[in-house]
């Protein structure tokens, strides 16, 4: 078969389709954990763990997977990926308790191995001059994810709310957090049935043996001159090596600085505050008082501004390179949780006897009043009081009426810097990771060394999931966002100095110059 894009494009387009499932996934949760926590009466590390039980599963899968893929092959472990998606949405779409949902949202987190395999399969069926563009669909498709979550999430809410015989008979409003759990079910199945109808990779093939396979595919996926570039690369010896064996590799003297660049950036993109905005966007925006609903609505902005900066990003990124949107993405990020800390930490709180929650009871009102006419210029010491007054069970069911009436700041401040994070993020961070991830590892050992800096990236975006609710319950919404700023000064100052380029240069080429850099 003759060299055609198009071939190349649309396998790219049926994998990365992995990552609309990742994204759904992963910023669905931010809808339902409100009611979830009600529900089960959570403590703030609870939440924390309910929201990163697939993040910790992540950790585990991404320590293993690409030793598996090596071993048998890309197309099969997505197979799997995708399988692993399925059960975690029955099963935590229908969890009877605490425990069984965090177990449940622990399997659905080892299919998030899916952000590896994805770039990597993506990369090694790509022609070089579009492996950009076509590895950040992965990216794309996490965003409008994330975007169709949003979306989906505030119509069951509002669904759940015209008290419509549909919506009763469905059970909506009594299950509101299982269906918004439940409907990614559907786009998983398709995902799982589509994935059958793709190739292995050609570099697979070659590095098993199995020449000319990969030669029929490669005429068909890349220029003529790649494809004989790569049908003269050595057949891996000892591809059956054990993962021990391949992981000692990554420690060679001629590995240590694309390692070192590989953690830095893994590690960057997740302590400047990414899944605690992805995560948490309703629970961020109630603490600027806008209240519940509009909170919903507005974090359906934050996947439009999303897939728009996603789409810039995957234009940009083959024409300018990977290292002009870092710096310019980090350097949007510092300004952005400057915006978000600067904005928090001038709010203040203070209840009247006028605006007082309606929906609280008699005995609840009559318990505020020793707050009433207090002007509160942190929202810890505030949250605190309300606790004290009303107890924890109540605070945590009327936190965001209550903040929505007693919060005096600047609401378009806090979302222009939130807004302006997504954006620079989408535009950086968020697509380049694994654009460059998929790039700068050798050939014989990419699936170990991106899912090494996968387990390093999925320990910081655990992290920050977890401890998030903690720091606004601890240290206050201002010092959360300027602390992640401070990450992201650090990230740019790196980058600056360290952060290769690798735009146009095929991955034979790139392993050459990269591995001379020790």
């Amino acid at each position: 078969m003759a060299y055609n894009k198009s071939h190349s494009f649309f396998l790219s387009l049926i994998v990365a389709f992995g990552g609309f499932i990742f994204g759904f996934d992963a910023s669905v949760i931010s809808g339902a954990i409100g009611q979830i926590s009600n529900q089960y009466n959570l403590r703030p590390i609870e939440q924390g763990l309910v929201v990163g039980a697939p993040t910790l599963g992540a950790i585990i899968a991404a320590s293993v997977v690409g030793y598996l893929s090596d071993y048998f092959g890309r197309k099969k472990i997505l197979l799997l990926i995708a399988a692993l998606y399925l059960a975690s949405i029955v099963g935590s779409s229908f969890a009877i308790n605490y425990n069984m949902l965090v177990a449940f949202r622990f399997v659905g987190g080892l299919a998030f191995a899916s952000l590896m395999i994805a770039p990597l399969y993506i990369a090694e069926v790509s022609p070089a001059s579009l492996r950009g563009k076509y590895v950040s669909l992965n990216q794309l498709n996490i965003v409008i994810g994330f975007s169709v979550a949003y979306f989906s999430n505030y119509w069951f809410l509002s669904f759940s709310a015209t008290n419509s015989s549909l919506a009763n008979d469905l059970g909506v409003k009594e299950h509101l957090w299982r269906w918004m759990l439940g409907i990614e079910a559907l786009p998983s199945l398709i995902y799982f049935l589509v994935l059958f109808f793709v190739p292995e990779t050609p570099r697979w093939l070659i590095l098993n043996g199995r020449k000319e396979e990969a030669e029929k595919l490669l005429n068909s996926l890349v220029p003529e001159d790649e494809a004989k570039e790569q049908l003269q690369q050595p057949q891996e010896k000892d591809h059956e090596a054990s993962f021990f064996k391949k992981l000692g590799e990554l420690i060679k003297p001629e590995m240590r600085f694309i390692m070192g660049v590989g953690i830095f950036i893994g590690i960057i993109q997740q302590v400047t505050g990414v899944n605690a905005i992805y995560f948490y966007a309703p629970t961020i925006f109630e603490q600027s008082g806008i209240g519940t609903n509009a909170a919903f609505a507005q974090a359906i902005w934050i996947g439009i501004i999303n897939i728009v900066f996603t789409l810039v990003a995957i234009a940009a990124i083959d024409r300018f390179g990977r290292r002009p949107l870092m710096i310019a993405g980090l350097a949007g990020v510092i300004i952005s949780m400057g915006l978000c800390g600067y904005g928090f930490a001038k709010t203040t709180y203070e209840l009247t006897a006028n605006n007082l929650p309606k929906s609280l009871s008699a005995e609840q009102l009559e318990q505020l009043r020793p707050m009433i006419a207090v002007s509160f210029s942190s929202d810890v010491k505030f949250k605190n009081e309300l606790k004290r007054c009303i107890g924890d069970s109540a605070a945590r069911q009327y936190e965001g009426e209550i903040l929505q009436v007693a919060t005096k700041t600047n609401p378009t401040l806090i979302l222009l810097g939130i807004f302006g994070f997504v954006a620079a993020f989408a535009i950086s961070l968020g697509p380049v990771m694994w654009v460059m991830l998929s790039e700068i590892f050798p050939n014989t050992v990419r699936g170990v060394a991106i899912a090494f800096v996968g387990v390093i990236n999925s320990i910081a975006s655990f992290a920050v999931q977890l401890f998030f609710p903690w720091q606004l319950a601890n240290i206050g919404s201002a010092m959360t966002f300027i602390t992640y700023g401070v990450f992201a000064l650090i990230g740019l100052v790196v980058v600056l100095k360290y952060l290769p380029e690798t735009k146009g240069k095929t991955l034979e080429q790139l392993e050459t110059v990269l591995m001379i850099r020790h």
